[in-house]
C-alpha cells in the first residue's frame, strides 16, 4: 500500500509565537475520505471545525508528525541574512524532519518559497532518497492530506497561541497588521527593552517599535 504525507504549516507572518509545521501519514485508499469528511484548507474553516476535524483526521491517520519553530530559532535565521530565503529555508529543514518522522512513500508540501523546484531540493538533500516530493502553491487548498496537515498544524499554533494569552494578555492575532496586536507590542516595550521569547524579535514591526519606545 503506498503512503502518502501531505505536510503544510501554521503561523510564517505573526510577531508572536511559534511556526508550526505539521504532518500526516495516510495510504492512498484511506485518503480518498478526506473530502466527504469536509476537510479542506484551514483558512476556511471555523477554529471550532478545526478542531473536531482534528480528531477525526488523527482517527483516520497512519500517523502525524510535527516541528516548532520558535521565535528564537527564526530570529537567529532571519538575522543572518536575506530574510525571505533564510526564513525558506529554515521552513524546508523542518519540513524534511516532519517527512523523515513519518516515512512515506510521497509527500507533498506546500512551498514557502515561489521558486518551487529550489525548495524541493532543499527537502529532498536531507530526505532518504526512496521518497518522493512533490512541491504545488496552494496544495493546502488542492490536495486533502496537505489539507488534512494544515489542519493539524493550524489547531496546535492554535493552542500554543492561546497559552500565551493567558500568560501575557489579549494581544490580537499576533499580526502586524492587527491593530491590537501592535498595542500590546506598544505596551510591552514601554517600560522594558527585553525582547521576550515568545516574540519575534527579527520582525520589522518589532524593531521599529522597540526603537521608538526606547527613545
Amino acid at each position: 500500500m503506498v503512503k502518502v504525507a501531505g505536510v503544510d504549516e501554521a503561523g510564517r507572518g505573526p510577531a508572536i509565537g511559534p511556526l508550526v509545521v505539521g504532518g500526516v501519514l495516510f495510504d492512498e485508499e484511506t485518503a480518498e475520505d478526506l473530502p466527504s469528511m469536509g476537510v479542506k484548507d484551514s483558512k476556511k474553516l471555523s477554529p471550532r471545525r478545526r478542531e473536531s476535524l482534528e480528531v477525526e483526521i488523527m482517527d483516520l491517520a497512519d500517523s502525524w508528525a510535527f516541528f516548532d519553530l520558535q521565535p528564537r530559532t527564526i530570529d537567529k535565521v532571519v538575522n543572518r541574512g536575506v530574510v525571505y530565503r533564510k526564513l525558506n529555508y529554515l521552513e524546508a529543514m523542518a519540513m524534511a524532519k516532519v517527512i523523515r518522522d513519518l516515512g512515506p512513500h510521497r509527500a507533498i508540501v506546500d512551498p514557502a518559497d515561489t521558486v518551487i523546484n529550489r525548495f524541493v531540493e532543499d527537502i529532498k538533500r536531507v530526505i532518504p532518497p526512496g521518497i518522493e516530493v512533490h512541491g504545488e502553491s496552494h496544495a493546502d487548498d488542492i490536495y486533502p492530506v496537505v489539507s488534512a496537515a494544515s489542519i493539524l498544524a493550524k489547531v496546535r499554533r492554535d493552542r500554543f497561541v492561546a497559552e500565551l494569552r493567558e500568560e501575557h494578555g489579549d494581544f490580537g492575532s499576533g499580526y502586524s497588521s492587527d491593530r491590537r496586536t501592535v498595542s500590546f507590542l506598544e505596551s510591552w516595550f514601554e517600560d522594558r527593552d527585553d525582547c521576550p521569547p515568545f516574540m519575534r524579535c527579527s520582525w520589522a514591526t518589532v524593531r521599529r517599535i522597540r526603537a521608538a519606545q526606547a527613545r
